[in-house]
């Protein structure tokens, strides 16, 4: 069976702003209360959706979610109109006004975990929305993660969209960016490795000690039940505690894979070893072979790995076999990690292309060219029951440089979350927009 990898890109949305709400994500915590530009962040992202269409790999486009969240912050106890609600909660809460208004919806490798039809018992294509309980900002995203996956993947017959788990510190999900699939192609049978940071029920396990493991064991088996996957072709990793301390706040931040590669550093896993010996018999029964890429410590440091973002790039399979490796400039920048590269791509292994994007927006608030999407396989016939509006073409793309240069500030300061005019243009500009993709009712505004 032939299938191809949809990248759905998050949209940026036009409240991106950098409140650095994420406690152990480096990047965010460095930039807070900065000026952010949501016009450039929205046209960075735009710009590395149609480069990738213009390959030829599959492209699509997920829509930003509703902001400020009104419903949280009635619900906390502020009231009046919406100016109101909003000058309250500045006065007052300046944080929570904050996490009403978070840019993170843009990071869809967390929006959330996807199996394709290949692996799973009912022959669907899966998705569990992340409940991403591990903060206030991030756990409000999985109604409208739902609601548009809904609109997406409609058809019953060949897409499953489930509940979020419940939302308690034992069922902690951070999505897709903890999870893998590698085996020989998109269409081949494959197995899934979900990567975890503690776990609930074992008090004695390994945790981190500095920075909080957002992934659970727990979670990450019951997706795998809810998805119908098999024991044979299913395989749990432990993250490697101290690099959670070191910033690593998701396994993508350390380590990526594609079809039968796995492209890691040498401190990504707790056993090493034990994760490869594993990955290597299960891919066994899939008639797969692995291609581990391991970076040497001496190399690329865990901090150069985090400030880079290497790891945090996407693997294409291109055609005739070899793969490119989308990273962001600032692995350019970083002599060490440029250096690396440089030999990679040199090396005659699989990876022989480098295609670099400023998304300095999206970099300066924690996330790279991995953090920007959710992979989806999908066979011709189901690509072709999706929703169609989201895919990414040339016309598309100019309609939503439009839209953007339309609706868009081009510099937003902490203070300006408490504008009421800036709702009102968030609200415009959504309901555009859902007019654009086809897709109405998307928003409940």
């Amino acid at each position: 069976m032939s299938a191809r990898e949809f990248n759905f890109d998050g949209l940026v949305g036009p409240s991106h702003n950098y409140a650095g709400l994420s406690f152990g994500n480096v990047a965010s915590f460095n930039n807070v209360k900065s000026a952010s530009n949501p016009k450039q962040a929205a046209l960075q992202g735009l710009a590395k959706m149609r480069a990738l269409a213009a390959r030829g790999f599959a492209q699509a486009v997920l829509p930003p979610q509703d902001r400020p969240n009104f419903r949280l912050l009635r619900s906390l106890g502020f009231t009046g109109s919406d100016a109101d609600v909003l000058a309250r909660a500045y006065k007052e809460s300046p944080v929570i006004l904050a996490c009403a208004y978070s840019a993170s919806p843009m990071w869809t490798a967390n929006a959330a975990t996807v199996s394709p039809s290949r692996d799973t018992a009912d022959g669907r294509v899966h998705f569990t929305p992340a409940n991403l309980n591990n903060k206030l900002h991030r756990a409000l995203e999985y109604v409208q993660t739902t609601r548009a996956l809904k609109a997406i993947f409609g058809d019953e017959r060949r897409f499953a969209v489930h509940d979020a788990l419940p939302s308690t510190p034992a069922f902690g999900d951070e999505g897709a960016a903890n999870h893998t699939r590698l085996g020989a192609s998109h269409g081949a049978d494959a197995v899934e490795m979900f990567v975890y940071g503690r776990v609930e029920f074992d008090p004695n396990a390994p945790a981190p000690k500095r920075y909080p493991a957002r992934q659970t064991l727990e979670a990450s088996q019951a997706v795998a039940r809810k998805h119908g996957l098999a024991e044979a072709r299913t395989v749990y990793v432990q993250q490697n505690p101290d690099v959670i301390d070191q910033g690593v706040f998701h396994n993508d931040v350390i380590a990526v894979g594609n079809a039968n590669v796995l492209f890691y550093h040498e401190q990504a896993f707790a056993d090493e070893q034990g994760a490869l010996f594993q990955l290597r018999q299960a891919m066994a029964g899939v008639d797969a072979e692995l291609t581990a890429i391991r970076v040497d410590t001496g190399m690329v440091s865990v901090q150069d790995a985090v400030h880079s973002y290497l790891f945090n790039s996407q693997l294409l399979s291109k055609d005739g076999g070899k793969m490119a490796l989308v990273i962001p400039q600032e692995c350019q920048e970083n002599a060490a990690v440029a250096r690396y590269l440089e030999g990679l791509v040199a090396s005659g292994g699989p990876v022989d292309e480098l295609i670099h994007f400023d998304l300095r927006q999206s970099m300066r608030n924690g996330g790279g060219p991995a953090c920007l999407r959710l992979r989806v396989a999908l066979t011709d016939e189901e690509a072709g029951a999706m929703h169609q509006g989201v895919i990414m073409t040339e016309a598309l793309y100019h309609t939503l440089v439009a839209w953007v240069e339309k609706h868009y500030r081009d510099k937003l300061e902490p203070s300006d979350l408490a504008d009421p005019a800036l709702a009102i243009e968030v609200h415009a500009a959504l309901e555009e927009l859902a007019r654009i993709l086809g897709m109405p009712g998307l928003y409940d505004l």
